[in-house]
């Protein structure tokens, strides 16, 4: 487009000119100059003509550029359009293929600093089957202030019903107190045992919530949940239910 639009200027500076002068010009080789009046023609801004054995060419009026945007603008329109076209007629079978990648290999998703665990949490609430999870109230409270009393609201109006494998904190013994309205079971560790993370099982994913370091993983995989609920269930039965 710089030579191009090099070689318009010399037209309209020096009018009709040859091939050899606007190369001289423009210090541009000669087979270049060629290459780019062509183009000018086929954008409808210069035109050659003949005179006496030499060919000399002419810039059209200035104005005419407008017009050649404005062709460009609907052709490109046109190209993005039919592009847009083929992708929608694709897409099911692209999601397809999606599908079956997350059917058949573990996905792992990552989510960093408060609004992004926040996001993480929030996928908790997809789940088709109760939630399986080691959580401690009191960290999960620092780490996320104000987020859980609604979304123990929103979890409890979805009909999700949640078992957790939970420290024996103050935290706690209060929380239990609402463990009916907020569709929750909870066993509690032996006196003493604590942890700051929390885990969730749930289909086929795997929440994992650090939250002291911000940090929140997904892992989506069929194989490596269902080890670890069967190893949550074997610790929920040995645990007692005071």
């Amino acid at each position: 487009m710089e030579k191009e639009a090099a070689i318009y200027i010399a037209l309209l500076e020096n009018g009709s000119s040859k091939a050899s002068d606007l190369a001289k010009i423009t210090d541009l080789n000669r087979v270049s100059v060629y290459d780019q009046l062509e183009a000018l023609i086929k954008r409808g801004v210069v035109s050659k003509f003949k005179k006496e054995s030499a060919t000399f060419y002419s810039a059209h009026d200035p104005g005419q550029l407008l017009n050649y945007l404005d062709r460009e603008k609907d052709e490109q329109v046109k190209r993005i359009e039919k592009q847009k076209s083929r992708v929608e007629s694709v897409l099911p079978d692209l999601k397809g293929m999606m599908n079956f990648a997350r059917k058949t290999r573990p996905q792992v998703r990552f989510f960093e600093g408060e609004k992004g665990m926040r996001e993480a949490y929030e996928d908790t609430l997809t789940s088709s089957e109760p939630i399986m999870a080691f959580a401690n109230i009191k960290t999960m409270r620092e780490g996320l202030p104000g987020f859980f009393p609604d979304y123990f609201k929103r979890r409890a109006a979805k009909k999700l019903y949640i078992r957790g494998i939970v420290p024996k904190n103050e935290e706690w013994i209060e929380q239990a107190k609402h463990n009916k309205e907020e569709m929750r079971d909870i066993r509690y560790l032996p006196e003493g045992k604590t942890f700051s993370p929390e885990v969730n099982f749930y289909d086929n994913k795997m929440l994992i919530a650090s939250w002291k370091e911000k940090m929140a993983i997904i892992i989506e995989s069929k194989e490596l949940v269902e080890l670890m609920k069967l190893n949550y269930e074997l610790l929920w039965q040995s645990l007692s239910k005071e």
